[in-house]
């Protein structure tokens, strides 16, 4: 749909529905939870809700593959008007909700809808230590690519949108490489927010259970220190009491497929690719809302509702706690601190969930004949079911004081920008000792995913050289608050690394090489006026019978021993200083 369309219809909209500006009914509300709201119909109506209330703020930043520009709606209960250039927390925390990066599951838009009317109306208490920030629709051209089929496993809304945005990414995926203009419109927004804490709403796909609710709170070692403490150990605890006393149970997130939760799970790690895991590297509090794909739509809608005003109530009276800790979090990350880069799950601590399931068993297909899983939803049951949520780090670096990044990335320099890293340009070529890393071995995966081969396993080798730096280079200080996003992307191993996302593959290429027939000769004389390398050669040859009887694996060790060998292959660019 293009875009001078979509705004043709939103107009039309516009003018063609004022019963609603008046009553604020939603789409919801009047299909008695069967229908979920439209793009338009979800723009027009915050429109009208900042016509009418001085405590919600409506504006525009950034643009997102559809063409079509994000909306950011602001409830402040102190009555200010804000805007992206007259904008300021006033000492308070924010929640950014952001809703619809996955359309299909738009249960988030409608309750978010419901939830800034209440508060705008004082039909619920306003929070008096909280702004509260909303993203309606993130994936906009999900959003208008609208059907009733594509969530095969979903029951209800009648009408959704699809998965993909406008080029087809999946968003979630996206929030580190930001191939897409959504996720860059996000970061402006995100970084001139600066939210204290983050939800992102969406439904779950796997297993059969009671619950409608299930969340997924950031993973608490990753967050770490007394920040990640906090979440585990009050945050999270506080949600699930107070909901549970309201009737609404809720359970972390399921992370099973094709398997009965009561066999045991694993709590989701949100490496910096997804929303929360990429609000973790400026140290905000996330949850991810995962409502049940096959509870009916307005059981979900309104378990979202209750859900964001139930945490609503908690951070804002844990409002100092909060704002003290993220203050605080910064002082884990200094020059020569270790910080770990991958993780894996530590299986000597777990937790037993009092989980409420259904009796789920292998069942001989009518169709394919082998076995299939069936739930038995006449059979429900509670049971103690162990839930692995502790993470160890498998892999880590020393934090160093800098790092230096070359002139022709231009690209990385472009999410520095974005991302609001503080750096310098090197005015003058010089000559410094960096650590400099060489990629020693990485595997990648079969398949494109998410428009990319991405790495996986990287390890790399390093060692101190004295390293040329050019004038235009940029020169990047760690002690900055965006210390942990320059770590999981600068340092190759990281999981969600450039590297691994395929920004440096150019280095992997060999560009100059050489004709056996002249190279020979070379080769032969390089040997003789190098006796150290030609006895480890000819070691070689005697332990490797791979390479012993391959005479261009053997050149080819040669060359690269020789000065004619390109410095550049293999060689990341991006150096470390100092740590």
């Amino acid at each position: 749909m293009k875009p001078i369309f979509v705004l043709f219809c939103l107009s039309i909209f516009l003018m063609t529905n004022s019963t609603l500006a008046q009553t604020f009914t939603t789409t919801f509300e009047s299909s008695n939870g069967l229908k979920a709201a439209t793009y338009a119909e979800t723009i027009y109506y915050y429109t009208s809700l900042a016509i009418k209330y001085p405590s919600i703020s409506i504006f525009q930043m950034g643009e997102t593959d559809s063409g079509l520009p994000l909306h950011v709606i602001i409830f402040d209960p102190q009555n200010e008007k804000h805007s992206k250039e007259n904008f300021s927390k006033n000492g308070k925390n924010l929640l950014l909700i952001n809703n619809g990066i996955h359309p299909g599951e738009p249960d988030g838009i409608d309750a978010t809808m419901l939830l800034f009317r209440d508060l705008a109306e004082n039909k619920i208490p306003s929070p008096k230590n909280t702004i509260i920030a909303t993203i309606p629709i993130y994936n906009i051209g999900g959003a208008l690519n609208r059907n009733s089929t594509s969530r095969t496993n979903q029951n209800g809304p009648e009408e959704y949108g699809f998965r993909g945005n406008a080029r087809n990414y999946d968003l979630n995926r996206d929030f580190i490489k930001s191939d897409t203009k959504n996720a860059r419109a996000f970061a402006e927004i995100f970084h001139l927010l600066n939210p204290d804490l983050f939800i992102d709403n969406h439904v779950s796909n796997g297993a059969d259970y009671q619950y409608v609710l299930t969340h997924l709170f950031t993973q608490h070692d990753k967050l770490g220190g007394e920040l990640g403490n906090y979440l585990h150990t009050s945050l999270m605890p506080q949600l699930e009491n107070s909901l549970q006393q309201k009737n609404w149970d809720i359970t972390p997130y399921v992370n099973v497929f094709n398997q009965v939760p009561e066999s045991g799970f694993q709590q989701f790690m949100d490496s910096p690719r997804y929303s929360s895991g990429y609000t973790t590297l400026f140290n905000a509090l996330g949850l991810i809302v995962e409502t049940h794909m096959l509870k009916p739509y307005k059981q979900r809608v309104e378990g979202t509702y209750e859900l964001m005003k139930t945490f609503i109530n908690i951070a804002d009276a844990d409002a100092s706690t909060i704002k003290n800790l993220r203050k605080k979090s910064l002082e884990k990350y200094k020059v020569g601190n270790y910080y770990p880069i991958s993780w894996e799950v530590d299986s000597s601590k777990t937790s037993t969930l009092k989980f409420k399931g259904f009796e789920g068993k292998m069942v001989p297909s009518n169709i394919t004949g082998a076995n299939r899983l069936k739930y038995f939803r006449d059979k429900p049951f509670t049971k103690d079911v162990t839930y692995y949520n502790n993470f160890k780090a498998m892999d880590s670096v020393t934090i160093p004081s800098a790092y230096i990044v070359p002139a022709g990335y231009w690209n990385v320099t472009e999410l520095l920008k974005l991302n609001k890293i503080e750096f310098s340009v090197v005015k003058n070529d010089s000559t410094i000792s960096a650590e400099v890393y060489h990629i020693k071995s990485f595997e990648t995966v079969k398949s494109p995913f998410e428009g990319h081969y991405l790495h996986y396993k990287t390890e790399v080798s390093k060692k101190i050289e004295n390293v040329s730096i050019k004038a235009g280079d940029i020169l990047i200080k760690t002690q900055q608050p965006g210390v942990r996003y320059l770590l999981e992307t600068l340092e190759p191993s990281a999981i969600d690394s450039f590297f691994n996302w395929n920004f440096f593959d150019a280095i992997l290429q060999q560009k100059e090489g050489f004709s056996p027939y002249v190279w020979e000769d070379m080769a032969e004389k390089f040997l003789n006026e190098n006796p150290a390398i030609k006895k480890e050669f000819e070691a070689k040859k005697k332990t490797d019978s791979t390479f012993a009887n391959n005479w261009y694996l053997q050149l080819d060790w040669i060359h690269k021993q020789s000065p004619y060998y390109e410095k550049s292959h293999l060689r990341y660019p991006i150096v470390r200083v100092g740590g």
